[in-house]
């Protein structure tokens, strides 16, 4: 292995890439330094899902058995048919994908992820209250935050989402496009609802590729979550997350079949939000700054893959900075290791029809990001 690329990688953003990125690189003797530009980190979001591929790379960044205090263990992964509620594909999960793939699938809040992420990182990694407004590449990269704070990174990293602040000064403007369609998200205590394969992952196949329920366990099975999704012509709230109407979420799926009802029938709130995505971008890298997660492949969430790409993302690059001396090099093979994964995930995730009719999810578990080639 050659001498880690020298310097310090700046990395902008501190959600789930962004903190994994961090450990990464700590772990192969790369220093880091996180900006966020929240005051604090709080509970955002209600749920996440972590397929196997993600679980492994979280378990080599030392956080696995963190995760595990709080999550719970999907027994299958499940679709059924809305209407009739046949099943047409059924994966065995927990201990046969752990004994399969190496790590099980994981389903938890959000927060508790960000909180194991975070708490592995020592004091000072991350800078809070760090809003990115300025980038400069002159004779060295110069990040200027909001707060009048200025900061001089050898390799720059941008994980700030969606909306990347970084993305646009590299590659320049463009706007994310609504897909047509909203999701509904809903958190409800297992205890009031009494049918059966609460303890699965359980996707209900909708009429159109647009339209489905899924729903998976929380908080070791105590809560079960409600993910669904609907087409709708456009989205007039200001953000794209706004307080849902738990009879519109009804009505929507009122001919669903009665075991999909009952879930929605237990809801006392819900989230409603607008689905958004980019095309696969043909470059991620430009000299020593480079994209990760969402700031570079936002992806619709049928495929469940949107932190765990973003993790894989993580160790693959720090894998390469720690690799080639060169960071120039380094990030060039970053990239060319992750385009076609993740190009393949991004738009299978559009296309929804993943695992509806078959159990083929080797391609997509068995990754390694710890393993992979990086040439």
């Amino acid at each position: 292995m050659s001498t880690p690329a020298p310097g310090t990688v700046g990395i902008v953003g501190g959600g789930i890439g962004g903190l994994a990125a961090a450990i990464a690189l700590r772990r192969v003797g790369i220093e880091a330094v996180v900006f966020e530009q929240a005051p604090a980190f709080g509970r955002v979001g209600a749920d996440i899902n972590l397929t196997p591929n993600a679980v492994r790379a979280l378990d080599g960044l030392g956080v696995g058995e963190r995760l595990r205090e709080t999550a719970a263990r999907p027994r299958y992964r499940i679709s059924r048919t809305w209407d009739t509620g046949a099943e047409t594909s059924r994966l065995p999960m927990a201990g046969v994908a752990e004994r399969r793939y190496g790590s099980p699938q994981l389903t938890m809040h959000r927060a508790d992820l960000l909180a194991a992420l975070a708490e592995a990182l020592p004091d000072g990694v991350v800078r809070l209250g760090s809003k990115l407004v300025g980038l400069s590449n002159q004779d060295r990269t110069r990040l200027s935050f909001a707060d009048g704070a200025e900061f001089q990174p050898d390799v720059l990293v941008g994980a700030d989402g969606i909306h990347s602040v970084v993305r646009t000064a590299l590659f320049g403007p463009e706007s994310p496009e609504f897909t047509g369609v909203v999701a509904y998200r809903a958190v409800v205590p297992a205890e009031r609802v009494d049918v059966p394969n609460l303890d699965c992952f359980t996707k209900w196949w909708g009429p159109r590729p647009d339209t489905q329920i899924v729903t998976f366990p929380l908080n070791r099975g105590r809560d079960v979550f409600v993910f669904a999704t609907t087409a709708q012509q456009e989205w007039r709230a200001e953000s794209w997350t706004a307080p849902g109407d738990v009879a519109e979420l009804r009505a929507v799926y009122s001919g669903f079949h009665p075991e999909a009802r009952a879930l929605l029938d237990a809801c006392d709130s819900v989230l409603k939000s607008a689905l958004y995505v980019r095309d696969p971008l043909p470059a991620w890298s430009a000299g020593r700054h480079t994209l990760l997660g969402d700031a570079c492949h936002p992806m619709m969430p049928f495929m469940a893959q949107g932190a765990g790409m973003a993790v894989e993302d993580a160790v693959v690059l720090a894998r390469a900075l720690a690799e080639y001396s060169d960071a120039e090099v380094a990030l060039k093979a970053y990239q060319a290791a992750r385009l076609d994964r993740t190009r393949r995930v991004q738009l299978g995730s559009r296309g929804n029809d993943w695992l509806r009719d078959s159990t083929d999810a080797d391609w997509l578990y068995e990754y390694d990001a710890w393993t992979v080639p990086l040439s």
